[in-house]
């Protein structure tokens, strides 16, 4: 119902779209670029298993991409995700080598790779 004059025309209504709905987006990238983007399917999370294979993923990325240059090692900058602290995924980490920096557990600070990806939030 609607409060409306006897005369007066009644006011349009607006069909709603559907969104398109969140996707989830996992990027690794160094200097030199993006080096693996990662899609998650849809109605799937983000487990250690998961995680796991993606790092599989980047290892064989990085020997194709950077063949020859990563011969210290991989120093990886994640947040502190169940997924990323996991047991399986620390063995995965050790077993191919990588390395992990500290990230501080409440960190209001926006994670540096939000800057170098979305260069329109230094503008904000």
């Amino acid at each position: 119902m609607e409060w409306r004059h006897s005369g007066s025309p009644r006011q349009k209504k607006f069909r709603m779209q559907k969104s398109a709905g969140k996707v989830l987006v996992s990027i690794f990238w160094d200097h030199g670029g993006i080096l693996l983007i990662d899609y998650l399917p849809k109605d799937q999370t983000i487990n250690a298993e998961y995680y796991s294979s993606l790092l599989v993923q980047l290892k064989d990325t990085l020997n194709e991409k950077r063949r020859g240059k990563v011969t210290k090692g991989v120093l990886l900058l994640h947040d502190n995700a169940p997924a990323h602290r996991a047991l399986p995924t620390q063995k995965k980490l050790a077993y191919l080598g990588f390395q992990c920096l500290d990230h501080p557990p409440y960190s209001l600070d926006l994670a540096p790779s939000n800057y170098h990806l979305f260069p329109a939030m230094k503008t904000n």
